[in-house]
């Protein structure tokens, strides 16, 4: 059994969960319950980025304290992921004890390993407090943060820990040379080999003027007692999640791939594997840097006014189909469009007409030729191409060419297809008029059912809750969940009792354009 570590990025603790974070999650969600079903032993790790000035202050503003505060928006992320089915093992907050002590043992071992990484120095530059970075005049346009532009930079000036990473520019270009999988898509690669080639500058480690977050474990040369900067604080979740540094760390890290999105690429894959380096503990097998979700070619933002009610996007036709839809239409190695039109249109076209029907009509025939029991019947060319596509969406799946939830969920689609084609040519209600075709019909019945419980296993990474609906309506046992992709081929359905029940999909009354 195979172990596969995987993660997303944590959230930072300053507002409701939005489509961004969505998209991440259930993105994540699919390969991991695609990997459950190939037999891996995976653990699914999400979580909360509580600390920063950013939330300190938002928290005055709000006359409550700073837990107080984080408390009650990790109640309502928690919920969020509950409502969208994800199948997340631990859900780490930065507050947690354990992983106040995982950050301060990290940077111990660091000192220990490397002491002259850490260094104090006096600095003084411009600073987002949305992004919670120092700001580079690239970063910089008009006087704002290319991210957060309606909010204010701030000069700030102060002496602080830092950390050596130029030190590991050229450690981190060999190593990139050497394993091109560790950075993906190949776009992003290039872009931290642009930044690489451009040289590192050292980074401050600790800030000062602000006790919210994990506080450094050493002093500065004057006395101060200072707090961890607190992209030193949130990248470690990875490794104490683990239970680092505990032995039982090493049986858990590395972590096979962090998924994360684009922005902050930076992060992960120049300075989080630096800290490691440093620490002289693994890198990281792979950080899947994902595109954003557009709308209108821009991306949503609440500080730019570009925004969509989560709530109502779900509520437009259940958590299933807008998982089904995002993971449809976006990417998840470039950036991509949410609209509502092309959302009623997927919903309508592919889950309500295609599949649901298709499921429908297969049950239907069973219930009427064979009295509801799936007859048995002989392998035919729907499963020798079956077998190819299974083939072709495991490709999609489980790291070999990336991690491409749009391209497996494509070739379920065509699957489906042809399916519906293969009901349309072999016509059962024509050849249950003929009892000299009965064979014929008990072996038509057996290849479509094969290929529905077949799509309802592919299915179930992406919609769990319609795939096992699903499933149950074809009779199948126990949870699809359970079911092995590897075992797909072999899979028979005949003895299995459909059952009837309500569309999979209710075709939308008119919804409106959102």
């Amino acid at each position: 059994m195979a172990r596969f570590y995987i993660t997303t990025a944590i959230d930072y603790a300053n507002g409701d969960p939005h489509i961004g974070h969505a998209f991440e999650k259930i993105g994540a969600d699919a390969i991991a319950r695609f990997h459950r079903m190939n037999g891996d032993d995976v653990h699914f790790l999400i979580g909360m980025d509580e600390h920063g000035q950013k939330v300190a202050r938002t928290a005055e503003e709000r006359g409550v304290s700073p837990q107080q505060f984080v408390d009650e928006i990790a109640e309502r992320f928690l919920a969020m992921w509950r409502r969208l089915s994800i199948s997340n093992d631990q859900f780490i907050r930065t507050t947690d004890p354990q992983h106040k002590a995982g950050v301060q043992a990290l940077l111990e071992r660091i000192f220990e390993h490397n002491p002259e990484d850490f260094f104090e120095r006096s600095y003084e530059g411009w600073y987002c407090v949305g992004c919670e970075a120092f700001k580079q005049d690239a970063e910089i346009v008009d006087g704002k943060c290319v991210l957060h532009p309606t909010r204010t930079l701030e000069w700030v000036q102060e002496r602080n820990w830092f950390f050596r990473l130029s030190r590991y520019t050229e450690f981190l270009r060999a190593h990139i040379e050497h394993h091109p999988e560790f950075i993906q898509p190949e776009s992003r690669r290039n872009e931290v080999l642009g930044w690489l080639e451009q040289g590192l500058e050292d980074i401050s480690a600790s800030r000062s003027r602000f006790s919210w977050g994990v506080p450094f474990p050493r002093p500065t040369s004057d006395g101060e007692r200072q707090t961890t900067y607190v992209w030193f604080d949130a990248l470690p979740n990875y490794l104490t999640a683990t239970g680092f540094p505990s032995r039982e760390s090493e049986s858990r890290w590395p972590a096979t791939v962090h998924v994360i999105g684009k922005d902050i690429t930076r992060f992960h894959a120049i300075i989080w594997p630096a800290m490691l380096k440093s620490a002289e503990l693994p890198l990281p097998e792979r950080v899947w840097a994902h595109g954003f979700v557009l709308l209108g070619g821009d991306r949503f933002s609440k500080s730019a006014g570009v925004k969509l009610d989560l709530d109502e996007a779900i509520e437009r036709f259940g958590p299933d189909a807008f998982r089904y839809y995002l993971l449809r239409e976006v990417p998840f190695d470039a950036d991509g469009n949410f609209s509502w039109e092309r959302f009623e249109e997927r919903y309508t076209a592919e889950l309500a007409n295609a599949w649901g029907n298709l499921v429908s009509r297969a049950a239907a025939m069973i219930e009427k030729y064979r009295g509801g029991v799936i007859p048995a019947g002989p392998r035919g060319d729907a499963d020798e191409a079956d077998r190819a596509d299974v083939e072709a969406y495991v490709a999609a799946l489980d790291g070999r060419a990336g991690y491409l939830p749009h391209e497996a969920l494509r070739i379920v689609g065509r699957m489906v297809a042809r399916s519906n084609e293969f009901v349309q040519s072999s016509a059962p209600w024509t050849l249950a008029k003929d009892a000299d075709k009965s064979s014929q019909l008990d072996a038509t019945l057996a290849s479509l059912s094969r290929q529905i419980a077949r799509q309802c296993v592919m299915y179930a990474p992406f919609m769990p809750n319609k795939a096992q609906n699903a499933w149950r309506r074809m009779g199948g046992p126990g949870e699809v969940s359970d079911q092995r992709i590897t075992y797909l081929d072999a899979l028979d359905t005949g003895g299995w009792r459909v059952a009837k029940g309500d569309p999979l999909f209710p075709r939308p009354v008119d919804a409106g354009a959102g």
